[in-house]
């Protein structure tokens, strides 16, 4: 039993076994990036196990949708890593032992190097010896009586050890990222709507890490500007462009606000976190006037329904002013529903829209009255009505109509609808990841240490002078390439060449 696990310890530290589990990494890593994700987008993954029938299903039941939150995933994770200390820890201790030893000792028959070189001086040992240290100056030499061990390119184990701890530290900084971090995202209205970071229900929804609660998030407010896009003929967005205010850290004390233009990819950096622009969207805004001549104005954010034209559909919803009875007033309630047209285009009555940016924007609207369901304790979509009042007939639809700016819409009981404007909204998403900066320190290293062990080549020259007979004295030159390298027999030659014939060197 002891001899299997030590063979199994051994087998899963040696380099071999963490060069294939880093591959698995990368391999397992890859539907994350193909795949879309629950974590990011719930509704792409239904749509996508849909179109895929029992295929999607199955990708679903192996985790596929939620890579990183799998249990094979964090068992290479866990492997890479055990498998890494494990193989690390030896070598490390075998490399600080070589840093504190000599050279190796001058071989017996330098004649069966890969690279020789003699010849005959008249000379003594001892001159030889000191034309060798010269020529070999820079390398870490041992002379000894009548010889000189001399070792080069130390450094290519000193880049391979940097490059897989700092691999080390990239896995240990993802995953205190993965305990510590968070990312919520969050609609904010243009000119004039604010956002602080002071809690979770701030979010419009809300990722946090394991070791994250939500109750102490690093404060800070964002007020937004003025916003404008800029588009190609065909709809595609060229840019988006929010002017913002902000407070962050000592700021917030003292109520002072900083400005800063966002763009898309150019996100707010604050004291600790990150403030990207994702997109943007249109807020229709609609007056309802009730019989009794009361009225309410209400504008909430509409979903783009198609990305390219930013036809956008919503709900606004109203409660009747003056009634204190519950059940009256669950009765009727008022929620304006359809089809903003940023650009509308009409084919038969039927508004489509032809362009994202605002001109002379149309509403397709239907108006329903009843019990929106919104005061029976359960959540609700801001952007929709709940189907079931609908089914159960205590939601009617009592209108439809398609609407321009200013345009108005009456109600059997007189009331009145009327669409009043279109207000941008822009979506943020705020990122804290307290691991990001070790994450660039590692990556960095492992750039240079893999650069490093990849250009420095270790080699080894040995020197050997003998008196002969005839007092002249032979002086023997070796030459091996720890790793195989193009162009070390030229840097050989030179140094036989100053060796055996200092003329010539």
């Amino acid at each position: 039993m002891i001899a299997f696990l030590r063979n199994t310890w051994r087998g899963l530290t040696s380099m071999r076994t963490a060069l294939t589990l880093l591959f698995l990494l990368a391999l397992a890593a890859m539907p994350g990036a193909l795949l879309p994700q629950l974590s990011l987008n719930a509704a792409k993954v239904d749509e996508y196990v849909a179109q895929r029938g029992w295929w999607g299903e199955l990708l679903l039941k192996l985790g596929f949708f939620e890579v990183y939150a799998t249990p094979w995933f964090a068992a290479i994770y866990l492997l890479l890593f055990t498998s890494l200390v494990g193989c690390l820890l030896p070598r490390t201790w075998e490399y600080f032992k070589q840093m504190r030893s000599k050279p190796v000792l001058t071989p017996r028959n330098l004649s069966r190097m890969p690279h020789h070189a003699q010849a005959e001086l008249d000379i003594t040992p001892d001159e030889a010896v000191e034309r060798a240290e010269k020529a070999l100056r820079g390398w870490r030499m041992d002379s000894g009586e009548g010889a000189v061990s001399a070792e080069r390119g130390f450094l290519r184990e000193t880049g391979n050890l940097v490059f897989h701890f700092a691999l080390l530290g990239l896995l240990v900084s993802f995953a205190l990222g993965k305990m510590f971090s968070y990312e919520g995202q969050v609609i904010v209205q243009a000119d004039g709507g604010q956002f602080c970071n002071g809690g979770i229900f701030n979010y419009d929804s809300f990722r946090p890490g394991l070791r994250v609660d939500g109750t102490d998030l690093t404060p800070f407010c964002v007020e937004i500007g003025e916003f404008s896009a800029e588009y190609l003929d065909n709809g595609q967005p060229v840019g988006f462009q929010a002017d913002i205010r902000y407070q962050s850290g000592q700021d917030l004390a003292a109520n002072t606000w900083k400005p800063y233009t966002l763009q898309v990819n150019h996100p707010l950096r604050t004291d600790g976190d990150r403030v990207y622009l994702l997109g943007h969207g249109y807020t229709p805004t609609f007056t309802v006037t009730f019989p009794n001549g009361e009225k309410r104005t209400q504008g909430i954010q509409w979903l783009p329904a198609d990305q390219l034209t930013l036809a956008s559909e919503g709900a606004t919803k109203f409660d009747p002013p003056g009634i204190t009875d519950s059940e009256t007033r669950r009765k009727n309630q008022i929620a304006v529903t359809g089809l903003l047209a940023p650009t509308p285009l009409l084919h038969g009555g039927i508004l489509t829209s032809k362009y994202p940016a605002l001109n002379n924007p149309m509403v397709a609207v239907d108006v329903y009255r009843g019990d929106l369901g919104v005061d029976d304790g359960r959540g609700q979509s801001i952007f929709s009505i709940d189907g079931k009042m609908v089914e159960q007939g205590r939601l009617q639809k009592v209108a439809r109509k398609n609407l321009a700016l200013g345009e108005e819409i009456a109600l059997d009981d007189g009331t009145k609808v009327r669409f009043d404007s279109v207000n941008d909204w822009v979506s943020l998403q705020v990122s804290h990841d307290p691991t990001q900066g070790y994450v660039l320190v590692f990556a960095i290293l492992i750039i240079l240490g893999l650069g490093v062990s990849l250009t420095v080549k270790r080699r080894r020259v040995w020197v050997r002078a003998t008196r002969l007979e005839d007092g002249r004295t032979l002086v023997e030159v070796g030459g091996l390439a720890r790793t195989d390298q193009a162009g070390y027999g030229e840097e050989f030659t030179r140094l036989a060449r100053a060796v055996l014939n200092e003329e010539k060197s």
